[in-house]
């Protein structure tokens, strides 16, 4: 059999026409992103590294606000952050070279590795720790989480704050994210390993990927090109509150950049430190013990994002917010990681995302104008899975969606049966399907159909407008327990609330006294004395009343 060779002018074409692709597809997506993230990051606040991979080579390399307010430090793109809970991946990661390795399986009792640990005559194994499907309390939902987060503990320590509190489930019987279940998990590596936690990582992962930016977080060490990680207050910005690196542990006490992070992904693309059949285990989910499928693999889950596959993880931790997605189809990775945990940067990294497999996310800008007859086409309400109902209204030749229990929002029509909400990027696509109007809410983690039901909209919680003056006497800080504290702070005539650790949100009133959250199912009434003077709040929320004393 006679191979034709390709002659070497045309080879050489084939080289130059695809460097030129990939630089003209690099141009076309850097404006875009850099527009997204700067209008997200402006100048003088916190800030954004960001990258773009194609083929396991970056694409797109950039990074916004300031990595030290203080200093007056520009972000740059190797600066280093804390990435909260993407450490679960290297904990996962972990896990399964040890298996490869022969010394654990995934089916083993934890009991093997923690003899005393109670597990209520359940058997609670490895498999259930990774897939967060364990039923154990997540330390982090514990009012002790913040009130010892300044404390130094040994993985036993840590283990022992949380051992004997109730099962929430029988194992398997439910997911739920749990930060306790990677506790364990780091434990049962350095059982099994021999090393310590962070040497593991250290020895087995970070050195051998040349992964040189990236530390097991320490609060005393110089990390070099450390970004400031902050929070929001009512001045602006302040430092993030302090947190032991000994309390995220193997959940989330990881420092990296977006550099190492590629490196990490294309360790995992071409197997270098597991096999592919583990690999697989690891970024694909699994099934609960009724059958129904869940989309978490181990520290890594399954995600739809313009109906291109994804898989992904993001991290939040006190002053740092991150996420990475990575595409295998398109191959395609995303980095984004900020350091202020007043924004939540998954938001922005899904829009980037989109951008980068040339499936941009539409906007508010793209609407159309249509009649009357078109906009009463869809009205009504419409049923979802969990109990959920939607409620599609016409108000002055406006759509409006409204989620029972919640607020009116404005839709914003794309077509005749595309509806997009403002600010955050899901979307109505209406259809009929055998005389039934239907609906499909997307978001980027989530596709959920609803079928019209003949269900009356609620009345909408009303709000009133206060003045600023009116406003101002709520200001202050609130101490839900030591160390947890709500702080209320105000722009112009509006009432904002951050608790500690977490993003701010606004409030709405809906009379003097009494406010409530748009984003959660939550209710605050703050409290006077006799002369009138705001002496504390009651938190209402998943039926349960906390008060909360005026310390500031």
């Amino acid at each position: 059999m006679t191979i034709s060779k390709i002659p070497q002018p045309f080879l050489l074409l084939l080289f130059l026409s695809t460097i030129l692709n990939a630089s003209l597809f690099a141009q076309s997506i850097e404006d875009d992103i850099s527009a997204l993230a700067s209008k997200e990051y402006p100048e003088g606040g916190p800030g954004v590294s960001i990258l773009v991979a194609k083929n396991g080579k970056p694409i797109y390399k950039e990074a916004f606000g300031m990595a030290s307010i203080e200093l007056n430090v520009p972000m740059k793109p190797d600066n280093v952050f804390e990435i909260g809970s993407i450490t679960k991946q290297f904990t996962a990661i972990a896990v399964l070279m040890l298996k490869e390795q022969g010394k654990l399986n995934l089916e083993d009792d934890i009991t093997k590795y923690l003899p005393d640990y109670p597990t209520h005559g359940n058997s609670i194994t490895i498999h259930h720790l990774l897939n967060h499907t364990s039923g154990i309390k997540s330390y982090t939902d514990m009012p002790s989480f913040i009130q010892e987060a300044r404390t130094d503990f040994t993985p036993q320590e840590l283990i022992d704050t949380f051992k004997n509190e109730p099962m929430d489930f029988e194992p398997g019987e439910k997911f739920r994210y749990n930060n306790s279940g990677y506790i364990l998990l780091g434990y049962i590596i350095e059982k099994a390993s021999g090393e310590t936690y962070e040497d593991f990582i250290d020895n087995h992962i970070f050195k051998p990927l040349g992964m040189s930016s990236s530390y097991y977080g320490s609060n005393l060490e110089i990390i070099m090109n450390r970004a400031s990680g902050y929070q929001q207050v009512e001045q602006g910005f302040a430092n993030s509150n302090y947190i032991s690196m000994t309390i995220p542990y193997a959940a989330g006490s990881l420092m990296s950049t977006t550099t190492d992070l590629l490196k990490w992904q294309n360790a995992l693309n071409s197997y270098k430190l597991i096999t592919k059949a583990s690999y697989e285990l690891a970024i694909h989910g699994s099934t609960l013990n009724n059958g129904e499928y869940i989309d978490y693999g181990y520290g890594l889950s399954e995600m739809t994002i313009q109906d291109s596959q994804a898989i992904s993880h993001g991290g939040g931790i006190f002053g740092y917010t991150t996420m990475g997605i990575y595409f295998p189809k398109e191959d395609i990775f995303v980095s984004a990681l900020s350091n202020c945990s007043c924004k939540n940067v998954t938001g922005l990294a899904n829009k980037i995302a989109a951008i980068a497999i040339g499936k941009p996310f539409p906007n508010v800008d793209d609407a159309i104008t249509l009649n009357e007859t078109q906009l009463n086409k869809w009205l009504g309400a419409y049923q979802f899975e969990n109990d959920i109902v939607r409620h599609i209204t016409l108000d002055e030749g406006k759509l409006y969606s409204q989620r029972e229990g919640s607020t009116k929002l404005p839709i914003f029509p794309l077509s005749e049966n595309q509806y997009l909400f403002e600010d955050v990027i899901y979307t109505y696509d209406f259809f009929e399907e055998d005389g039934v109007k239907k609906v499909t809410f997307k978001s980027p983690s989530n596709t959920q159909i609803g079928i019209f039901t003949n269900k009356l909209p609620p009345a909408e919680r009303k709000t009133i407008t206060l003045t600023e003056k009116e406003i101002e006497p709520y200001v202050g800080k609130y101490e839900l327990m030591p160390g947890f504290i709500l702080t209320f702070t105000k722009n112009g005539n509006k009432l904002f609330t951050q608790a500690t650790g977490q993003p701010q949100f606004e409030v709405f009133p809906e009379s003097k006294d009494t406010f409530f959250l748009k984003v959660v199912e939550a209710k605050i009434i703050f409290k006077k004395d006799t002369q009138g003077k705001i002496t504390s709040l009651d938190l209402h929320q998943n039926g349960v009343i906390q008060n909360a004393k005026k310390i500031e």
